[in-house]
């Protein structure tokens, strides 16, 4: 064991050292994270900040330098996803697109420094508190580094189901801490210790009084995780709704040689055909459809005056579509159209695309909308206007101005045979919107029609936005939302890790919220998510696919949860009054020093 010490302490002296710790960190964080899900590797991955801040004490420049070079490593193992990301959807040549995802690392992977550097600083002028120093240094970086993909080191450790259920507490940013915490620990009681520590007894109480705390931080972590976990498992839900996911898997573009006609016509029926399906698997009517962000890309279902003259968005087809889904099962449509109006004064420079998400209730009548509010930078929007003319296919969105419910309905009836009312003849389908416009078809239905009442509420998120929990928790000055609707297009990364990292970082809001979550994907992942984060039924769609996920969800009555009401309020409360205290021992070591 000597020998093997003496060997590595001489490793460390050279530089291959330092590419073993950006491979240590960025391989066991990426086996840790979705989809891979080996969750406990987490314990161990920081073990490659703490080698190199040891290694570089106090050499400020190399320890940021060396964290620039694990966040690019880091990046390009776990989120490789960028390179596909940046050639599909920007259409930038192979070289361009891995500088973009080197410059990603550099610049996303700023809370790796930042950890190395304040942590280096603190454990040396405060080297009895190193432990805590590690809990502090790893949540300050997870505060305050700027990320544009947010991922978090509790959520590797969130894939064990009991620490997932603090997020309902300290958010994801405590389950950080304790990561951090842990780790630290880890590294210390490393085996070339061990000798010593079975050896001496004053080495034995040492270890025993330096693992006491942060023993006693996870078991309080795992005895809360359990108690909400059995609290939340008995909760009676006070409703269940019949819920249809559609994943249509629908193109990007239109590149592939066919007729725009011919692709966008198989999309419909697709749409219609997977639809009518996954209602035959349910084995009764749905109460809601869900169809994902661009389930039907370019149009938009909402006729108004610039949909229609101003710009050519609407398609009536479309339109009849989503009325036809509606009425034949006579359930809640919920799906993703652009939508487009004027930002001040109508004029050509005033014209503003939304990514709009809109519900049609059992009369197929339209009803509230979303549009959405935290846009995607290079996807949704460029930051300057030059940089579009580099990438043509990025959007020109505007965001949303409401943080808004969406209402559901029921239909009402009265007698047996309003119930079982159905239009003259038979239901009308794809294909017969081709030589019915409509207002045809909205006037062949119209003996159906029936009295809806409202329901209830649900919280609508689009894409990104249900990774970002502090810009979910803004929906709570709406009203308490019975469950959560995801619609999400994940089809520009291709058939990557990105699909389940999406899905992972997600699905803490329904812990956070303690509510269940509808996702619909274009093409993957589809799933059901309950309010212990578990996938209902441990049903998902692949990726790349065309199918129909039918489910029963439930509704869970509950007041609005402690993180939904005070955020991140204990990690930064926990990071305060630790800063405070550091302050404080910082000043009495540098008065010692000058008495």
């Amino acid at each position: 064991m000597d020998t093997l010490h003496h060997r590595f302490q001489q490793f460390q002296k050279t530089i291959w050292f330092n590419i073993f710790c950006y491979l240590w960190t960025g391989i066991f964080s990426f086996l840790a994270f979705a989809p891979v899900s080996l969750t406990h590797f987490v314990w161990i991955a920081p073990f490659g900040f703490f080698w190199l801040s040891l290694k570089y004490h106090g050499k400020y420049k190399k320890l940021f330098f060396h964290g620039l070079l694990i966040g690019v490593v880091f990046y390009a193992i776990s989120f490789h996803w960028i390179i596909h990301m940046a050639i599909t959807f920007g259409n930038f040549p192979y070289v361009v697109a891995i500088l973009i995802l080197l410059f990603a690392g550099l610049l996303f992977g700023l809370k790796f420094p930042i950890f190395m550097m304040s942590f280096s600083f603190l454990s040396g002028k405060i080297g009895r508190h190193s432990v805590w120093v590690a809990g502090f240094c790893g949540l300050l970086s997870e505060l305050i580094g700027p990320q544009l993909f947010p991922w978090y080191w509790g959520n590797l450790a969130a894939g064990n189901i009991i620490l997932a259920q603090n997020a309902e507490i300290t958010g994801v940013y405590g389950i950080s801490f304790l990561v951090f915490i842990v780790s630290y620990t880890l590294f210390q009681s490393n085996p070339w210790h061990w000798k010593e520590i079975i050896h001496s007894k004053e080495k034995r109480k040492q270890y025993l009084r330096f693992i006491t705390l942060p023993a006693l931080l996870l078991l309080t972590f795992i005895v809360s995780g359990i108690f909400l976990f059995k609290k939340w498992e008995n909760v009676k839900p006070v409703k269940s709704l019949n819920v249809l996911i559609v994943q249509p898997d629908a193109p990007l573009s239109f590149r592939d040689g066919r007729e725009i006609k011919e692709s966008i016509e198989a999309l419909m029926a697709r749409i219609e055909k997977l639809t009518d399906e996954g209602a035959v698997r349910l084995g009764k009517k749905p109460d809601l459809i869900v169809l994902p962000e661009a389930g039907v890309p370019f149009f938009s279902a909402h006729k108004t005056e610039i949909t229609t003259k101003v710009r050519r968005m609407y398609w009536d087809r479309f339109d009849s579509l989503m009325f036809l889904l509606a009425n034949r099962y006579k359930a809640n449509v919920f799906f993703n159209e652009i939508d487009a109006g004027f930002k001040g004064a109508p004029s050509p420079r005033n014209l503003r695309y939304y990514n709009n998400n809109v519900l049609y209730d059992p009369n197929g009548d339209r009803r509230d909308s979303y549009q959405k509010k935290f846009l995607l930078m290079f996807g949704e929007y460029m930051p300057f206007d030059f940089l579009y003319e580099l990438s043509q296919q990025t959007g020109r969105f505007e965001p949303g101005l409401t943080h808004n419910l969406i209402r559901y309905y029921t239909p009402r009836y009265y007698t047996l045979a309003e119930k079982e009312k159905s239009p003259k003849g038979r239901h009308l389908g794809w294909t017969d919107t081709e030589t019915f416009n409509h207002e045809a078809v909205r006037s062949y239905y119209e003996t159906t029609r029936t009295e809806v009442s409202e329901t209830g509420k649900f919280l609508p998120l689009i894409c990104y936005e249900v990774i970002l929990p502090e810009f979910v928790r803004e929906f709570r000055t709406a009203g308490n939302p019975e469950f959560i609707v995801n619609l999400t297009n994940d089809k520009w990364y291709g058939a990557t890790t990105e699909s389940d990292q999406h899905m992972e970082l997600g699905r803490l809001r329904s812990i956070e919220l303690r509510r269940w979550m509808v996702r619909s994907t274009n093409s993957g992942i589809s799933a059901n998510i309950d309010h212990l984060g578990r996938f209902v039924g441990n049903k998902k769609t692949g990726l790349m696919t065309a199918e129909a996920l039918s489910e029963t969800i439930d509704v869970i009555d509950s007041p609005p949860t402690f993180y939904t009401q005070y955020g991140n309020l204990i990690p930064w409360l926990m990071l305060f009054l630790t800063g405070i205290y550091y302050l404080n021992l910082l000043i009495g070591i540098r008065r010692g020093k000058s008495a």
